[in-house]
């Protein structure tokens, strides 16, 4: 069934109905019968008369058909949305990044987030200003300097080494022959 061709009016006797004889287009349902009637029902349940059942029976047709006039209006809205989104260029992707930025500043105000945040400060305060902490960060340190040290001589030797031997006969001789193997 169309939406815009529907009385949507809640109040109206006609709401949520399009051509007499149509069929929900949510859940392909007639829209006409609505409930099954009394006469459908062979027996009553105990302690209920007729005219309560068919009392309860068009109490029923009526919600269902409020239910479906609403799932009628919702699809209008939700169609609705989904042009003003288009319009304004919000993508669903841009929708998820804002959830997840809003989500990640909730986390960061909760008082969980805080106290957390608090208590891992102090920790490092304590860690950092202990002994251990900074014997082994000073240990550490005059670790690092020594290998760069004795990385930076070995690549210095390393380096001449080379140079030298780029300069020996041997090289020399090796370097003309595979000259001449690419030039021949």
């Amino acid at each position: 069934m169309d939406p815009v061709g529907q009385d949507i009016n809640l109040n109206s006797p006609n709401k949520g109905l399009g051509p007499a004889g149509g069929v929900d287009s949510l859940t392909g349902v007639s829209v006409e019968g609505g409930a099954m009637g009394v006469a459908a029902v062979n027996t009553l349940p105990p302690g209920l008369t007729e005219e309560e059942a068919e009392e309860l029976y068009s109490e029923l047709t009526k919600v269902e058909e409020e239910i479906n006039t609403l799932r009628q209006v919702l699809l209008a809205k939700e169609k609705h949305s989904a042009d003003l989104k288009r319009k304004l260029g919000l993508s669903p992707l841009n929708e998820l990044k804002q959830n997840l930025t809003k989500g990640w500043q909730d986390v960061q105000t909760s008082n969980a987030y805080v106290r957390t945040t608090e208590k891992l400060g102090e920790w490092n305060e304590k860690v950092t200003g202990s002994e251990l902490y900074k014997k082994t960060s000073e240990t550490l340190s005059v670790a690092g300097q020594k290998t760069t040290a004795a990385l930076s001589t070995m690549g210095t030797a390393l380096s001449r080494k080379l140079g030298d031997m780029r300069n020996s006969p041997t090289f020399k001789s090796f370097e003309d022959k595979v000259g001449n193997i690419k030039l021949g």
